[in-house]
């Protein structure tokens, strides 16, 4: 019990910390030549709001005076600063970057050097090397917790488990730091080099120090199998840039087992490429219907609609929990709207907001809140989330299980009932 409550107290001092950061900027900005891809995760949630209109004063800054301040700042720090032999200049400007946008109040807001920017376009293809496993974080408290183990991956033989939350890596504390940067520049690493990672386990109030070996990680982020002669299952762990092409082969090749009823199981899933999401219910839906709506803060609209020319019409349930966000809520808020599946679970996160990857001229990137999005009947699911048809809370033994088995999974199998009974 005192490890546990040490533990929330270094948050809440973390969470204060973090709540009175500087703000700087640099006296040259850079050019942003492209927009990039736009991405629905759920690394962390956020809140927009708008007070009104801002004035000149609000929104522009005396980049002379920021300029003259640095200046001031970097004598100081070469003429008095005890280590000046330590100082890192690169993290520095790029510390002044991520100190900007934090004004923006925008938790998903980051600044990617350009090693971070290659680092974030592995990760995204479906390959890395790492630890295997999904994290999520908080956005009060900033806490990073393990949503999913990887069978069969370095975290799972060092015993990682969902729900440990991530205090240190190699001793140092990175409670409220950005989930990208965490993972790219702390969890990620060379094929072969060792991580500690301190993780607190709450319910035992417990911190374990696992040393983990770190490897190629070829994530296959869809998975299937027949759960009975006629039903398949597709579990989809995230929407990278290869999930689309798995999800068709693994559909097709279900198909050619005898699959004529499906389950597709988002639980867990945080979510990911707009584009992937939207291709993947386009395979299921009847052309022409809307999938989603993306609305900018002036209220323009892209639409995006089922024209692929294939649909899907078995019966089907999808499976939700409370970590199926943003992506997953595109792609079950579509499912739902047009009748063409039981949802079943508990009720998802409730993120509908858009983020937008947006290059600059040097290699490196800024990520931003750029956009709202609706469900096929306008619905806005941001900080509600969609209600199951079907609700379901995972009994506790099965949620401890680094892989669920199928005979302790209550919600999968009220998945396989809802479907033997639809004839």
């Amino acid at each position: 019990m005192d490890n546990k409550n040490k533990f929330w107290r270094g948050v809440m001092v973390g969470v204060l910390v973090t709540a009175f950061v500087c703000l700087v900027t640099v006296g040259t900005s850079a050019g942003i030549y492209m927009f990039g891809r736009r991405v629905i995760d759920n690394q962390v949630q956020v809140e927009t709001k708008q007070d009104g209109p801002a004035g000149e004063a609000d929104s522009q800054l005396d980049l002379s005076q920021v300029d003259e301040k640095l200046t001031q700042i970097q004598d100081i720090v070469e003429d008095e600063f005890l280590y000046k032999d330590q100082v890192d200049l690169k993290k520095g400007e790029a510390g002044i970057y991520q100190g900007f946008l934090s004004a923006l109040n925008d938790p998903y807001a980051a600044y990617y050097t350009p090693e971070e920017l290659a680092s974030f376009m592995d990760e995204t293809t479906g390959s890395y090397c790492g630890i295997g496993a999904l994290v999520s974080q908080n956005v009060t408290t900033g806490v990073c917790t393990i949503v999913r183990v990887f069978e069969g991956s370095p975290a799972e033989e060092a015993g990682v488990l969902p729900g440990d939350i991530i205090y240190k890596v190699d001793g140092e504390e990175v409670t409220g730091t950005d989930l990208t940067l965490l993972v790219n520049n702390y969890v990620k690493g060379e094929e072969g080099t060792k991580v500690v990672i301190t993780m607190f386990r709450e319910d035992s109030g417990e911190y374990v120090d696992l040393e983990i070996t770190r490897r190629p990680i070829d994530v296959q982020t869809v998975s299937g199998k027949m759960v009975t002669d006629e039903i398949g299952y597709i579990s989809v762990m995230e929407f990278d840039m290869v999930t689309d092409e798995q999800f068709r082969q693994e559909i097709e090749e279900l198909q050619n087992s005898g699959m004529k009823k499906l389950i597709i199981d988002l639980r867990d899933n945080p979510g990911g490429e707009v584009t992937t999401v939207v291709s993947m219910a386009d395979y299921i839906l009847e052309d022409g219907g809307r999938i989603l709506t993306v609305a900018n803060r002036e209220g323009d609209e892209d639409v995006y609609a089922a024209e692929d020319g294939h649909s899907l019409d078995i019966p089907m349930v999808v499976l939700v929990n409370e970590n199926s966000a943003s992506a997953s809520e595109v792609f079950t808020g579509a499912m739902k709207d047009y009748g063409v599946a039981t949802i079943v679970g508990t009720k998802t996160y409730g993120k509908g907001i858009v983020q937008t990857l947006i290059p600059l001229s040097d290699g490196s990137a800024v990520k931003l809140t750029t956009d709202h999005y609706y469900t096929p009947n306008g619905n806005d699911i941001h900080e509600k989330g969609i209600e199951p048809d079907v609700e379901v809370e995972l009994n506790e033994e099965a949620a401890k299980e680094v892989v669920i088995p199928e005979e302790i999974d209550n919600q999968l199998q009220t998945a396989i009932e809802i479907l033997q009974q639809n004839q």
